[in-house]
């Protein structure tokens, strides 16, 4: 363990305002599944803790939301540590099957879901013409090649018109191995030399895990936009009409509260329709449940987590919006009945 994580630990007060915040506390209730806890642990384990299961389950079921360090009056950064502690065991061989699988899949077939058809066949049609050189490149993600082709060829669609392009040799963009303590710098490398080959300035992606490992966790501070940040500045070009809609908002995690993108989705949001927020939101706003590979490792809890959340819908809305694959995936398991948009389903309905 460095210095900074050693810091961080004996920043915590022990003071339990994360067990009021942290979602699996909310859920789990045990001390262990608190950011508290879980400091507690990580320091048991770099002064030599044996590493049973009930290590692993403290360390692997947080979801990395950041929501324990935007509240904590301390500054202690738990995250941080977790994700370190989870990668010095990993590097000591240490780790859980779900951990195992995720690296494995990643780096032998280039996505963590296993998937061995062409990355790129959502391009269809969209894939003539394409420009092997261009100021902006679209990186569509593991979950909008595999889950979603449909929407990211739709999304690819409004972009290609901006003069964007895609890497077509794209690989996970390693957000998934970093969470769970591997090392993805075999993918990121990969990537890498793709936009280079084609001479982008930004990179535009419309997931919030791709969005935050291309952003901080790739060398040579990439300009990297979420697909909101990119429409919202050319909103006046897209020829919306107003929609007689109510929508409520679900900010990702790694969107929102760990990079600040907020008002960009709910600009896009409001040229086309009324807003009702959840009851916490923006800085506030909790977490689906997916993330930090708790929905790989622990799918029920993760689904529990979905469900509270859930609850904080506001009841006189027509649609849940995000704009972020894993939280809509996440979000649609809590309650198949509720119908999750991405934020592009919500532009293109304004733009028929």
């Amino acid at each position: 363990m460095d210095n900074s994580d050693m810091r961080s630990i004996l920043k915590c007060v022990r003071c339990g305002t994360c067990r009021s915040i942290c979602p699996v506390f909310d859920v789990v209730g045990w001390e262990s599944s608190s950011s508290r806890g879980r400091m507690l642990v990580a320091h048991g384990v770099s002064q030599g803790m044996d590493v049973d299961q009930g290590v692993f389950d403290s360390l692997n079921t947080c979801t990395t939301c950041g929501l324990c360090e935007q509240m904590c009056p301390s500054g202690a950064s738990p995250v941080k540590v977790i994700e370190n502690v989870r990668h010095q065991l990993v590097l000591q061989g240490k780790m859980t099957e779900a951990q195992r699988s995720l690296r494995s899949e990643a780096i032998e077939k280039g996505n963590p879901l296993g998937e061995i058809k062409d990355r790129m066949a959502w391009l269809g049609d969209s894939g003539r013409d394409l420009a092997k050189k261009a100021d902006y490149v679209f990186f569509a993600g593991c979950l909008g090649s595999y889950r979603y082709p449909e929407l990211t060829k739709r999304t690819f669609e409004i972009l290609k018109s901006f003069g964007v392009t895609v890497l077509e040799e794209e690989v996970c963009c390693g957000s998934p191995l970093l969470r769970t303590g591997s090392d993805p710098s075999e993918l990121i490398s990969n990537n890498l030399q793709q936009i280079k080959n084609t001479g982008a300035h930004t990179i535009i992606t419309g997931c919030a895990g791709c969005y935050t490992a291309l952003k901080n966790d790739y060398p040579g501070n990439l300009d990297v936009v979420h697909v909101t940040e990119f429409l919202a500045d050319r909103l006046a070009e897209l020829g919306l009409k107003k929609l007689d809609l109510k929508v409520t908002y679900h900010d990702p995690c790694h969107l929102g509260r760990c990079n600040g993108v907020f008002d960009a989705p709910r600009q896009i949001i409001m040229s086309v329709c009324d807003l009702e927020e959840m009851r916490n939101n923006r800085e506030r706003s909790k977490c689906c449940g997916a993330g930090g590979g708790v929905l790989k490792g622990y799918p029920e809890l993760s689904l529990d987590i979905s469900k509270k959340r859930l609850e904080e819908i506001p009841k006189d809305v027509d649609y849940l919006v995000t704009a972020c694959p894993l939280c809509r995936t996440n979000l649609k398991r809590g309650d198949p009945g509720i119908e999750v948009l991405d934020i592009i389903d919500l532009l293109e309905m304004a733009m028929k």
